[in-house]
């Protein structure tokens, strides 16, 4: 047995040491958004120069590609550009000169026809709307087809470069006089990611109808030019309606304090489990280590930005992930309280805490896809890091853990000391053998369901009071709701409200808000919605008065409404996807009653920011989905406790046999929601407390609601559901619940070869 336990300690100490070996490279290499290491972000509006014709996705993705060419000529490092209906996102982390880069982006794109000595012998002029086409040669190769709109003109040029001693036409794209030159393009020609040289093409004669543009092309090349010659003839032009510049030095603060927090809060976390569940918290503190590595990993492969919301749904996604475990630790030390031993427990309680995990991860999965789809920006990269790290969850917490530490179990060096394996004392095992019945239970005292009614009253009392404040007092809405410009300022003066009101009074605007942040930085607001030239007045007034390193952050009202609409609709697409998904799986009693749960959890967490004045910005409702996502956890969590013992049950004759059914019910899952709730509290303190100001009252919406969704699903949830179904049951009469898991009706724990079977 020394042998088998010793080379299952060598393994747990090669799978840390390839989890950390794994995670450290990754973090040095994955890309950082703009809010971790500054850079310039911009929102076009694509529209047409003529009013009467729509923008087609043609257009749109013509467009996109000549920001990537103009962004190659940048030098940016990994830029992120996102079309998002008729608009465009660029963010360029890192870059210098915002000015720069925004003059660079904005202007029209220019098709030019020259020769090789450069001279200009014509425009897109010459060509239709969306000239250019893939077509295909008589072998079958593609080539570019352009659609001549003046023959004659064309002719003429095509006439005269054919008589030329250097018969050649070169086309450009945003040709710069002084700084290109076919001389020096003419290696890269035709090399579409990084030249302006588009293509270099032999003139034989004069034509004055549609040609080709033939070549050895590839598809993906012929595509690339064709949207580029489009993009460069289009009657389209870039309409800016949101910007955002971050300094380098605010983001390498706000990385260095969430990281902080983040590696803070998980240590807690490690901390609590291992001394909560001993040897079964330090396997579960193992695979968090490995959940973490596999996570950053996974979103590094793909692409991802890393964001400070980014980094807030990893750490939260750590809590929640642990959850995974509490319940299946819950369910094992209820199997020993019951009398089975380490071993038995282990399999049966893997078995019975399936379901609950595998509902709990799908609702969550269902609110994170939403905000996928209707997010924007950080809001999307908190969005993908919360679907990595769901999945993750699944596969590590669930299955790993578990076969890692049936690995230990099977050895039998836990048979006779439970306390060691899992903090359950040997004399609270009954001898079934010895026809010994259980004697540990925990909160036998708390009657849940006596105060049922008052706690029902407590509940609408504060959701009244909360729609009154909200009606009274309405919600801090930030610049992303209300439109506007938020001016950051860091300085070493020291500066006040009126000395900065007056500064903002004389440059002609008018600041509703003056806050200092905790960085030391201070922000300040504005009704106005700045153009470029008028942002980079208000930064040259503050370096020349303050020697202040300024960031601006536009919303036009075209992303506020935007922003609003797809709030809404993401908020009302979650609550049913939810309600219907709890009715299917369980029954449609159960779907009302979370969805009063949801409702009154989601009110008290906007009302007390209306209460407290915090700010609502576009990550709140990010924070507001994933209290609707946890509030759903915790009250699948409950209900399937309640649906188990009720289908144990299986007849009720009084409305008090369903009463203690429903009281006994929660006991048994009060352990798991306290300990629940202090794991994924810990990382939500520490962002709190430590982490950057820029997502403050986004943790501060996840407390709130954390709470609440705990409280609610104790006090509200199951009280209404109790409710519902007691008006099925009257005295003498019989009430099946037929309701069956159409997933796992009893089943074994899903195995998998080579892992759990």
């Amino acid at each position: 047995m020394v042998k088998k336990i010793v080379w299952r300690v060598l393994l747990t100490i090669v799978i840390l040491a390839a989890a950390i070996g794994l995670l450290i490279p990754v973090l040095q290499n994955v890309k950082l958004g703009l809010d971790l290491q500054g850079g310039f972000e911009i929102l076009y509006q694509v529209k047409s120069i003529d009013k009467d014709e729509k923008v087609t996705n043609d257009m749109v993705n013509a467009t996109y590609k000549t920001l990537v060419k103009r962004i190659d000529v940048l030098g940016v490092l990994e830029p992120t550009i996102n079309i998002e209906g008729d608009k465009i996102r660029v963010q360029l982390a890192g870059i210098d000169n915002a000015d720069d880069a925004r003059n660079i982006l904005s202007q029209t794109a220019s098709l030019s026809f020259r020769d090789t000595n450069d001279n200009l012998l014509m425009t897109s002029d010459v060509l239709r709307s969306g000239a250019a086409k893939v077509g295909r040669d008589d072998s079958g190769s593609p080539v570019v087809s352009l659609s001549i709109k003046d023959k004659d003109e064309f002719y003429k040029v095509t006439k005269k470069v054919s008589q030329m001693s250097d018969n050649r036409i070169v086309i450009w794209l945003d040709f710069d006089e002084e700084t290109d030159s076919f001389e020096s393009e003419q290696a890269m020609c035709g090399s579409l990611n990084n030249s302006r040289c588009l293509s270099v093409a032999s003139v034989s004669q004069g034509f004055s109808s549609d040609v080709i543009i033939q070549g050895n092309f590839e598809e993906e090349e012929v595509e690339n030019l064709v949207d580029l010659i489009n993009s460069g003839s289009m009657p389209t032009k870039l309409v800016e309606v949101s910007s955002k510049s971050v300094g380098a030095s605010f983001g390498a603060n706000s990385l260095e304090k969430t990281a902080v927090a983040g590696v803070v809060g998980i240590v807690l976390i490690l901390i609590f489990l291992t001394l909560i569940y001993r040897f079964s918290g330090f396997m579960a503190s193992v695979g968090i280590v490995v959940y973490t590595s596999l996570t950053f990993f996974i979103f590094w492969m793909i692409g991802g930005t890393l964001t400070l919301p980014g980094i807030a749904a990893m750490i939260i996604g750590v809590g929640m992930a642990v959850d995974s475990n509490i319940i299946n630790f819950s369910r094992i030390k209820e199997e020993m309280y019951e009398g089975r031993g380490v071993q038995s427990a282990v399999k049966n309680g893997n078995k019975n805490s399936f379901t609950t995990i595998l509902d709990a991860n799908i609702t969550t999965l269902i609110t994170a896809v939403i905000l996928f789809i209707f997010g924007q920006s950080s809001v999307k990269g908190f969005a993908t890091m919360l679907i990595i790290s769901i999945f993750v969850t699944f596969v590590i917490m669930v299955f790993f853990v578990r076969w890692l530490t049936k690995l230990f179990v099977k050895t039998g060096m836990f048979d006779k000391h439970p306390k060691a394996f899992i903090n359950v004392k040997p004399k609270d095992i009954p001898n079934i053998n010895n026809k010994e019945k259980r004697t540990k239970y925990f909160y036998k005292k708390v009657d849940f369901i006596k105060n049922r009614k008052i706690f029902m009253i407590i509940a609408l009392i504060i959701s009244v009071i909360g729609v009154l404040f909200i009606a009274k007092m309405g919600l801090n809405l930030g610049v992303d709701f209300k439109g506007g410009t938020v001016i950051t300022l860091k300085t070493s003066e020291n500066l006040t409200e009126n000395k900065v009101s007056k500064d903002i009074d004389k440059l002609g605007y008018d600041m509703y808000n003056f806050e200092e942040q905790s960085d030391g930085s201070y922000a300040i607001k504005i009704t106005e919605s700045l153009g470029k030239t008028k942002a980079m007045a208000i930064e040259d007034y503050f370096a020349d008065k303050y020697e202040a390193s300024t960031d601006v952050a536009v919303i036009s009202n075209v992303v506020k409404q935007e922003l609003i609409r797809n709030a809404i609709l993401s908020l009302v697409l979650a609550a049913m996807a939810v309600v219907l998904y709890i009715s299917f799986r369980f029954k449609f009693s159960y779907g009302v009653s979370s969805i009063v749960a949801l409702l009154i959890n989601v009110l008290v967490t906007v009302s007390l920011f209306s209460i407290f004045r915090f700010e609502v910005s576009s990550i709140f409702i990010a924070a507001i989905l994933s209290i609707i996502g946890y509030s759903v956890n915790d009250v699948i969590i409950t209900f399937d406790r309640i649906r188990e013992n009720v289908n144990k049950k299986k007849v009720f004759k009084t409305a008090d046999e369903l009463n203690d059914v429903v009281n006994n019910s929660l006991r048994e899952i009060l352990n798991r929601s306290i300990i629940t709730n202090l794991t994924t509290l810990i990382p939500v303190l520490a962002l709190i407390f430590l982490g950057s100001h820029d997502i403050y009252e986004f943790n501060i919406a996840l407390l709130i609601g954390f709470i609440t969704g705990t409280l609610s699903s104790l006090f509200v949830a199951s009280q209404l559901w109790l409710e519902i179904e007691k008006k099925y049951i009257k005295t003498g009469k019989v009430k099946k619940n037929k309701k069956k898991d159409v997933f796992t009706d009893e089943i074994d724990e899903l195995a998998i070869k080579g892992i759990n079977s």
